[in-house]
């Protein structure tokens, strides 16, 4: 199979959308065949695609594509009938699951809790050369993990794709903002019910403010069509606003909007931030939806900066593309530039319109998560009370917010030491609960049948990063004291926390590997040396030092409780204590 050649999904045409979903008497009757089907457990990435090829949003794609639409699609943007597609929809799984598909075969597709959501049938798997999907879809920085969804190719996709079309049994089921979730087909339907036959559809994974009304607005009276704020509410960037304050600050912003003239469409898309391309993407999906026009805005769906900081892509070159095949696609362009607010007009522009030396203000999103950490208030300028009050609901300032510390270093560096001391520290402090998650209690309670391969280690790493980000979801303090010497184990689990809203630090305890021996009070550096113990971090295991520490204590020269200090310190320089006082030597 790893040659063979998969049908390429080339229906339906024109405006047609995809219906892949059976009847629930059919469904009932493929739910009782599937106990004899391999199943897959989709990722969270997955199951969107999945609603979005079953609900039609991704037609005329009638499933996960196979490798000669897939090696098309990267190299031409095209499916190889011709059809016009930027983005390899593709479902990625691991080695062993793979080898044990054959072509024909059915697989049951589950969601987080087990329900089955479609069958696959399998026409194709392959190998892909990510390095190559990487750099033809995504361009410049191709092995730049800053990008999302660089980063979710290289370190979370599974090595093999598998093509094939689906039979859907049901949507995924979603309990938040049901008023505002349609299908495309009933989005279509709704548009005719309001005797809509212009729509302009606004794109966005960030809350909106000032400007962006002020924007939707020009392009409503531009093209004299009614508004569909079409928000992504699928998986976006990590570190967005979660889509629940989102929608809450959406359902304020439409009350701007002239009425019965807006209305808001949740979007479930994981969207891959890959600008140019995912522009074409959006329009498509968008005019699937019923839109007939289109915003592009500045750096449309841009993943921001690359780790030299330079942008992975420049502010317009969405709008170029865009424009370029919007008649092929048969959806306008509507294009906007970066609106700032004029103070001595009292209004907000585009950024070209403000002549030379007239004062203009805005504030990027950098700065707007800045201030909402740190508790300030945001201008009326920028924007509305009443979407500031949302915000500020979501965002505590950073001495409420949840953080963990993560001290990594060789055993016997002192990481358990300096923990406990800074646990006692902390509650001494008071105001936040605080919990250890030292390197030997996990082993013993949450790790105990995990040895020391390096895969066995970066899933005891991956525990503690789960349990450390639900305790900083709740606003707690989770003391992280680990060995953990892999570099990418240790970004996963900052990747944990951080997405799931909290904030971390990472401490390096730097003790040279000689002064840990000297300090080994259980003879392992010794026992190590002599091959009794395999496997051990420092001697026989690499040690990986991190180049991205928040702090590294210098063990040799200081005490554990000034070492806390040092940490105690740092956590009220960044705000996520208050009243401290510590005492300098």
């Amino acid at each position: 199979m790893e040659n063979s050649s998969a049908p390429h999904f080339d229906e339906p045409h024109g405006n047609e959308l995809v219906n892949l979903l059976v009847s629930k008497q059919e469904a009932e009757d493929l739910k009782k065949q599937s106990a004899n089907f391999k199943s897959w457990n989709l990722t969270p990435r997955q199951i969107c695609d999945v609603e979005m090829l079953l609900n039609g949003g991704f037609s005329p794609l009638m499933g996960f594509m196979g490798k000669d639409d897939y090696t098309s699609v990267c190299k031409n943007m095209r499916l190889k009938n011709g059809v016009l597609w930027p983005i390899p929809i593709t479902l990625d799984v691991n080695a062993e699951f793979a080898k044990s598909l054959n072509k024909g075969e059915k697989i049951a597709l589950r969601d987080l809790e087990g329900v089955i959501l479609a069958i696959l049938e399998v026409r194709d798997k392959w190998k892909p050369d990510k390095t190559q999907e990487a750099k033809l879809v995504f361009g410049a920085g191709c092995d730049d993990t800053a990008h999302p969804a660089i980063n979710y190719l290289y370190n979370q996709a599974g090595e093999y794709y598998v093509g094939g079309k689906l039979i859907g049994l049901e949507l995924p089921t979603h309990y938040d903002f049901t008023e505002h979730r349609y299908t495309p087909e009933e989005l279509r339907q709704h548009f005719k019910k309001l005797g809509w036959n212009r729509i302009v559809a606004f794109q966005t994974r960030n809350p909106m403010h000032r400007a962006h009304v002020e924007l939707v607005l020009r392009a409503a009276s531009q093209t004299q069509a009614n508004v569909l704020i079409n928000p992504s509410v699928g998986m976006t960037k990590p570190g967005d606003v979660d889509h629940y304050t989102r929608m809450r600050v959406y359902q304020e912003i439409i009350k701007k909007l002239p009425k019965s003239r807006a209305m808001i469409s949740m979007l479930p898309v994981a969207m891959r931030m890959g600008g140019p391309r995912e522009v074409l993407w959006h329009m498509i999906i968008r005019k699937n939806y019923g839109a007939t026009h289109f915003i592009v805005g500045r750096d449309h769906a841009g993943p921001g900066n690359r780790s030299d900081g330079n942008p992975f892509y420049e502010p317009y070159d969405a709008q170029e593309i865009a424009e370029k095949y919007a008649q092929e696609l048969g959806i306008e362009v509507v294009p906007f530039q970066m609106m700032v607010y004029a103070p001595k007009h009292d209004a907000y522009m585009p950024i070209d319109d403000i002549t030379k030396g007239t004062e203009y203000k805005s504030i990027s999103g950098t700065e707007l998560r800045a201030r909402l950490a740190e508790g300030r208030e945001l201008p009326e300028w920028f924007t509305y009370p009443e979407v500031a009050a949302e915000l500020q609901r979501t965002y505590n300032p950073r001495h409420k917010q949840g953080v963990t510390i993560f001290f990594t270093g060789l055993s016997g560096a002192g990481k358990s030491t300096i923990a406990n001391a800074l646990m006692v520290k902390l509650l001494e402090h008071g105001g936040r609960s605080v919990t250890l998650l030292d390197g030997d209690v996990v082993r013993k309670h949450l790790s105990s049948e995990l040895g020391f391969s390096k895969e066995h280690r970066n899933l005891n790493i991956n525990r503690i990063g789960f349990v450390a980000s639900e305790i900083a979801k709740h606003g707690g303090i989770a003391l992280c004291a680990p060995i953990a010497p892999y570099d990418a184990s240790r970004k996963q689990a900052r990747r944990m926390v951080t997405d799931n809203g909290g904030r971390f630090v990472l401490v390096h305890v730097a003790t040279p590997v000689e002064e840990c021996e000297k300090r080994d009070r259980k003879g392992l550096y010794a026992a190590a040396k002599t091959g009794k113990i395999k496997g051990f971090t420092g001697v026989s295991s690499p040690y990986e030092e991190p180049a991205d520490a928040e702090l590294t204590l210098d063990t040799l020269n200081y005490s554990a409780d000034k070492l806390a200090d040092q940490v105690l310190r740092y956590l009220k320089q960044e705000g996520y204590l208050l009243g401290t006082t510590i005492l300098e030597e």
